[in-house]
């Protein structure tokens, strides 16, 4: 899979967890948005009561202008919490969990910073996260 495709795949993925229109390109194979976001909703919605209100509280505090730094700080921070627990948890899975389990927050109940972080987010799974989602088969088979 080339990195366009990709990078197109991530859009419609965000698109379809954000509850936003998208252009269906992948008809007939295994990449489905809406399956794909449904189980990224899932996986933030598992560690949303345990670890996410101290975070989100720090994002909410932030000015608007610092919001996606204090976003991706936050990603790092949660991520990193969850590497220690045990090697058999690789990097990325943890920062796939933690990045998707604050966009859930955002979005649920923090509405009004969608727009200031989405960029974070994409550049977190595309590029942070892009070269080991491609190596795992692209996003169907995660």
């Amino acid at each position: 899979m080339d990195k366009a495709h990709f990078t197109q795949q991530t859009q419609d993925i965000l698109c379809c967890f954000f509850d936003e229109p998208y252009l269906e390109t992948d008809a007939g194979n295994e990449f489905d948005p809406v399956k794909i976001a449904n189980k990224l909703k899932q996986l933030g919605d598992h560690y949303d009561e345990t670890v996410i209100q101290p975070l989100m509280r720090n994002i909410q505090k932030a000015s608007a202008t610092d919001q996606a730094a204090v976003f991706t700080d936050s990603v790092d921070v949660l991520c990193n919490s969850w590497v220690a627990e045990g090697p058999e948890v690789t990097r990325e899975k943890c920062l796939l969990k933690a990045t998707m389990a604050l966009s859930l927050y955002i979005k649920n109940n923090c509405p009004d910073l969608t727009s200031n972080v989405r960029g974070a987010i994409f550049n977190i799974l595309n590029n942070r996260l892009g070269g080991w989602i491609m190596q795992q088969g692209g996003w169907g088979q995660l």
